[in-house]
């Protein structure tokens, strides 16, 4: 099992900048990736960044430039700096992580982290 724990949320002005983390804990053979999700309310949830473990990033269009992913050495803490935010970024975040296990490879969610901004 896998538990990952989100942290850094918060209230924002628009413009502002918040640091996400995601720390990731418990045995796996492996994590092929870690990523943030975001979902607002009553919308989908959609991908905001990832980061593989070979260090490939990806970014949602909107967040290109602005957002940045990043981890640690050790691979077990993801960052996410958001900078230059905007009240359509107000949504509750997710860190997801596609870990192989023995038995197969899975997906895991933390809890979210709430993220508003206000202008």
């Amino acid at each position: 099992q896998v538990q990952l724990v989100e942290s850094g949320g918060g209230l924002v002005q628009a413009g502002g900048s918040l640091r996400l983390s995601c720390t990731a804990s418990g045995s796996a053979r492996g994590i092929r990736a870690i990523g943030w999700y975001r979902q607002a309310p009553g919308k989908q949830r959609e991908l905001v960044a990832a980061i593989s473990s070979g260090g490939n990033t990806n970014y949602a269009d909107s967040v290109k430039g602005r957002f940045t992913i990043s981890r640690d050495n050790a691979g077990n803490t993801v960052y996410l700096q958001m900078n230059s935010l905007k009240p359509e970024g107000t949504a509750v975040y997710y860190c997801n992580a596609d870990v192989i296990q023995l038995t197969g490879e899975y997906d895991y969610w933390g809890g979210g982290t709430q993220v508003t901004v206000y202008s």
